[in-house]
């Protein structure tokens, strides 16, 4: 399957990463970034990995950070709308295209 991101999920990857690397470094900012382009690349080859959770939306939680990708599957796209951290409102992203 495709990956796609949105401009909107694309950006919270981008100021979540400047947050890591600006309070634990370089280092950690990049992990976070590696982390999430792991992820990606899991759900396109498995994409019903994730949970099933709301508005036909899917949940997958990185590891060693607090967060969850929520994207949904058309066609032959896994698209992500959503980088939520788990302190998030529930329902956070799940009206995103």
């Amino acid at each position: 399957m495709t990956p796609s991101v949105s401009p909107e999920a694309e950006w919270e990857l981008t100021e979540e990463a400047i947050y890591y690397a600006r309070e634990g470094g370089a280092e950690l900012g990049e992990a976070f970034i590696l982390e999430f382009e792991r992820v990606l690349a899991l759900l396109s080859q498995y994409p019903e990995l994730g949970a099933e959770w709301r508005n036909r939306r899917r949940r997958f939680s990185l590891r060693k950070f607090p967060f969850s990708v929520i994207y949904y599957i058309r066609n032959d796209e896994v698209r992500v709308v959503a980088l939520a951290h788990h302190s998030r409102k529930p329902g956070y992203g799940v009206n995103r295209k």
